[in-house]
């Protein structure tokens, strides 16, 4: 890493020079369930063919597919029921010329069928509820079957020796169900990020303690948690720094474990923002200026701690907007590359502004906005309102972010513009 460097960068240049330090975290096992988000860090290799065996895939009897030609409602085949076969079980029976078998959804074919009919398609639904079909010893079908009609085949799923998933692979819940189908109980995935979190200033307050004149509660540690477990890290909350070298000091000491240390506050021109003192003390800074708005005070840099060990530091703007959109600017991928995930880029679509986005001093302006789609089936962009760094319901109350680049003064209502989408499923 560099040293101090005042000079406003690009965010592209401030994600890339965070990406280029951060690495993929090394390889853990954990239960399955608990692997949902991670990266599969080796190839699962299936031990066996699913489904093990030929079997039925709806409720039925098991027939010989030519035994059903020509069958009618005026004119059914009768067939000699040999055996009830459940679902989990195996029957010795064989069905011959002119027989069936009751069987279950998932219960392994008979020998000697070679289709299903489904219950649907005999008179087994025309009989009374409480009887027993199969104590009849008969059953009438009225369509006719093709061969393999309703049956799964073994191993049509997966073959064994089969790489049904890549390492690299990121665990969704239908990734869930697949490894539970291996008779997997545990996985081995990149480890998640442990991210310690520390708010500094004097005036902060942790919430629920009482709040003394000229004092506000802290929005940013717990805003930036919750996108931190979002993101699948896992957020160790260090409290409050004052506004002093030794006490923000010892609060950075504490968070020397984890995998990364995110600040907010302290990074500005201010008497008391002392964040960039320590760091440039406790190790090195790389960056601390970033051509954008909100945020353009984000330090970035590394602490070394006595192991010897570099700890990246994203020492976010004390605005809570700032810091949350900083963080999802240049936190969220750097997570995202300790997972082992590559897709942390957010989509970008084009929508028709309905207000005016002024952008007087040169940055790119990320500007809180809701997308949604309009009756001529265009996106269309309204902004949440007053833009201040301070509002954080301005945020809340977004699904989307402007990208209104740095050369461009103002956005004009009517124009188009590019916008990064922050939440779908909540867009009107």
């Amino acid at each position: 890493m560099t040293h101090f460097d005042s000079s406003m960068i690009s965010v592209e240049e401030a994600r890339e020079r965070i990406l280029g330090f951060v690495s993929r975290l090394e390889p853990v096992r954990v239960p399955l369930l608990d692997a949902l988000g991670q990266v599969l860090a080796a190839d699962m290799v299936a031990p066996f063919d699913i489904p093990l065996l030929d079997n039925t895939a709806m409720d039925g009897y098991a027939v010989r597919a030519a035994d059903t030609s020509g069958a009618t409602e005026a004119a059914p085949r009768t067939f000699r029921v040999v055996a009830d076969l459940a679902a989990g079980y195996v029957s010795d029976a064989v069905v011959g010329p002119g027989e069936a078998m009751r069987i279950m959804t998932g219960a392994p074919m008979p020998a000697g069928a070679d289709a299903i009919v489904p219950f649907e398609e005999t008179d087994e639904p025309l009989r009374g509820v409480n009887e027993a079909p199969a104590k009849t010893g008969r059953v009438d079908v009225f369509k006719p079957a093709g061969p393999s009609a309703n049956i799964r085949f073994r191993g049509e799923d997966v073959r064994a020796g089969q790489v049904v998933m890549p390492a690299g692979r990121v665990v969704r819940a239908s990734e869930i169900g697949v490894l539970s189908s291996l008779g997997l109980a545990e996985v081995q995935v990149h480890r998640r990020p442990v991210v310690a979190i520390l708010s500094t200033g004097d005036e902060v307050t942790e919430p629920g303690k009482p709040l003394l004149p000229g004092r506000i509660y802290d929005a940013n540690a717990y805003g930036v948690a919750a996108l931190v477990r979002k993101y699948g890290g896992i957020p160790k909350l260090l409290g409050i720094a004052r506004d002093t070298v030794e006490d923000l000091t010892a609060k950075i000491h504490e968070g020397f474990d984890a995998d990364m240390i995110v600040t907010s506050a302290g990074v500005s021109r201010g008497d008391f923002d002392v964040v960039k003192d320590v760091l440039a003390r406790e190790g090195s800074i790389d960056f601390w200026t970033v051509r954008m708005k909100p945020g353009k005070p984000l330090a970035f840099g590394a602490f070394r701690t006595p192991s010897g060990r570099s700890v990246p530091h994203l020492g976010l703007p004390g605005n809570p907007v700032s810091s949350m959109v900083s963080f999802e600017l240049f936190g969220r991928p750097a997570l995202f590359k300790m997972l082992g995930r590559s897709d942390w880029e957010r989509p970008v679509i084009r929508a028709i502004t309905r207000d005016e986005v002024r952008n007087a001093d040169g940055r790119r302006f990320y500007a809180r906005c809701v997308v949604s789609r309009g009756e001529d089936g265009r996106y269309y962009a309204d902004l949440t309102g007053p833009q201040g760094s301070g509002i954080l319901t301005s945020m809340s109350a977004a699904n989307a972010l402007t990208i209104i680049p740095e050369d461009l003064p103002a956005a004009l209502p009517g124009d188009e513009i590019d916008v990064m989408m922050l939440d779908w499923e909540h867009a009107p």
